[in-house]
């Protein structure tokens, strides 16, 4: 009996180490919110219907780190690179006049293109800085952000949907969707489960992005990106360009996050430019390592457990904090948790060998 049970404790344990014991913390947490924002009188059918939206929204943004994490880059800091080649796609799509689903696959289309080329030279640069990825990433992202705002200053737009009115230069910080392609996926085939609403086109497109993620990963090529991620070395011996890997897997990262703001724009309804999305990056990767990722290991299982988790918690401790402190706290639980985390990663031992 002694060893059974001992034996049951070590799968236990191996259980945990698998998943990841912040995940599980915080999923807990997260349940005892719900619990608690049920008890305050809160509704509580919004509030799922608002992590349903909110899951589908950053879902793709989060997937983008997949590739980066098994190529051995390391989370995708300079994720940032992609979503601005999303935004640009969406402005030409809304210059161009293009409206309902129409603007939006213009915009998808365009975003793929453009992120597979910035992503390209990305991973030139990266490997170049073996090492050093995640600095080097962060800083490429500052930096990137901050020149796009003097592009958007004097990029030759002309839509009044955009641009300043009465004479002023440049895009607006904030342009609307409302008339072009906002929420087009969250109100295709919208249905309610016991009152909660279920965004099944944002949901859907948001599985198909896993399902093409699912496929590269199991190609010829996602294959030999993962070999030379996971153990250089035996890749060159074995004939796989390790270099070459690297920029495929921060191509496709590249692409997915460009995506992922079309889809997070249209879900949102609008679309934020200038210095708005400098912090994106840290989002999806504190999201990712919260479903039981390492910098060295990440899996599409652990991508939809930490963006549920991450944005789950964040939709619930607004309300619940409102209404037991009188105070809006959730920009604070937001920065501990998404910090904490990255920290977390980057500090625990086992993240180098699993």
């Amino acid at each position: 009996m002694n060893e059974k049970i001992k034996r049951n404790i070590i799968d236990i344990k191996d259980t945990l180490g698998t998943v990841g014991y912040p995940c599980l913390i915080i999923a807990l947490f997260l349940f005892f919110l719900l619990f608690y924002a049920a008890a305050l009188g809160l509704p509580l059918t919004y509030l799922l219907g608002s992590i349903f939206v909110r899951f589908g929204m950053n879902g793709i943004l989060v997937l983008a780190m997949i590739p980066s994490i098994k190529s051995g880059i390391g989370p995708n800091f300079g994720l940032s690179l992609g979503i601005v080649c999303g935004l640009v796609a969406a402005t030409l799509s809304i210059e161009f006049g293009m409206l309902g689903f129409t603007g939006f696959f213009f915009a998808v289309v365009v975003s793929i293109i453009l992120g597979s080329i910035i992503g390209y030279f990305y991973g030139l640069l990266l490997n170049k800085v073996k090492g050093q990825e995640m600095t080097v990433g962060t800083f490429a992202g500052f930096s990137t952000i901050s020149l796009m705002c003097i592009f958007w200053l004097i990029a030759p737009y002309k839509s009044y949907k955009m641009i300043w009115p009465y004479g002023g230069e440049g895009l607006r910080v904030t342009i609307t969707l409302q008339n072009d392609f906002g929420q087009v996926l969250n109100n295709w085939k919208l249905f309610k489960i016991f009152g909660v609403s279920i965004p099944t086109g944002l949901l859907l497109f948001f599985a198909l992005f896993c399902i093409i993620m699912w496929i590269f990963l199991r190609t010829k090529t996602g294959i030999a990106m993962v070999a030379a991620g996971s153990n250089p070395k035996y890749a060159k011996a074995s004939g796989i360009s390790v270099e070459k890997s690297r920029i495929i897997g921060m191509v496709v990262s590249t692409v997915f996050g460009a995506v992922g703001i079309v889809v997070y724009a249209q879900s949102y309804g609008f679309l934020q430019l200038y210095t708005a999305p400098l912090y994106m990056p840290f989002f999806a990767v504190a999201a990712i390592l919260i479903g039981g990722a390492s910098i060295k290991n990440a899996s599409i299982t652990q991508a939809l457990i930490g963006t549920f988790l991450f944005q789950g918690l964040l939709v619930v401790a607004l309300p619940v904090a409102n209404e037991v402190f009188a105070s809006n706290l959730s920009e604070i639980a937001r920065a501990i948790i998404t910090n904490g985390m990255i920290l977390y990663a980057l500090t625990r031992r086992e993240a180098g060998v699993e």
